[in-house]
């Protein structure tokens, strides 16, 4: 029975998940963040200043929509190819935003005067970008067609399997204030994503992306103070375990 225990006690913080943030050499991957502080991270613009903090261990975004400029965060080593894991959640929806419909082929589904269908909703959006590139960028928001979308890649792409390429296979976000994890493949120019243990990219193929460029996360929208209120489209999000794996 001791034994039996002790073997419990052993496994059970591995069962839990653990802190897959830490470097594990043996595998090969390096952590991005120490869960202490914002080393390894830096912003661009003044007006970024103050939008990013570590509170209990964790990423957190506290969004401004003004003033303009890059308010991202930018991590400060380049890689090629890569695997990256990156734990992120939205903490809550704010303002109005007008959500199209993204059919399966990455096209907007149309009324019958050729305009985009819409459903005004509170929303929150953020991303990642790989290789430096705001255009590689992996969605994190509350439309229905599910995080993990290359919108840049897709949105007003005339070839159709690059298009049906960056569109989500499948909405595997969890609800609204829960944890979700990325499992990021980037090689070469081709990209699979897989969001809580599923896949909703593979081997989508992003023609031009960088060969090379930082990891960034995304400030979009955020609060107006002018006329004191949320963008639909703000960046209420927050990391945590975040980990590459050069290839």
């Amino acid at each position: 029975m001791k034994k039996s225990i002790v073997f419990l006690l052993l496994f059970l913080p591995l069962w839990m998940g653990g802190n897959s943030s830490k470097d594990d050499p043996a595998e090969g991957w390096i952590s991005l963040f120490n869960g202490e502080d914002l080393t390894g991270w830096e912003v661009k613009t003044d007006a970024a200043k103050g939008i990013w903090s570590v509170q209990d261990g964790v990423i957190d975004c506290q969004p401004l929509l003004q003033p303009r400029g890059d308010k991202s965060l930018w991590g400060t080593k380049s890689y090629r190819d890569f695997e990256l894991e990156v734990d992120w959640r939205i903490k809550e929806k704010k303002g109005i935003f007008n959500v199209p419909v993204v059919l399966p082929d990455g096209s907007y589904e149309l009324d019958a005067d050729g305009n985009r269908i819409v459903h005004p909703q509170p929303g929150a959006d953020s991303g990642i970008y790989l290789r430096g590139s705001n255009r590689a960028q992996i969605n994190i928001w509350c439309w229905p067609i599910g995080s993990g979308e290359v919108y840049a890649y897709r949105n007003r792409q005339d070839d159709s399997v690059i298009r049906a390429g960056v569109t989500p296979k499948v909405k595997a976000d969890n609800p609204v204030g829960e944890w979700n994890r990325f499992h990021i493949t980037m090689k070469g120019d081709r990209l699979t994503v897989v969001l809580n243990g599923q896949t909703v990219l593979e081997n989508a193929r992003l023609p031009g992306v960088p060969e090379e460029g930082p990891i960034a996360l995304q400030h979009h929208g955020g609060y107006d103070a002018e006329k004191d209120e949320w963008n639909g489209a703000s960046s209420l999000v927050q990391f945590r375990n975040i980990r590459i794996k050069p290839l």
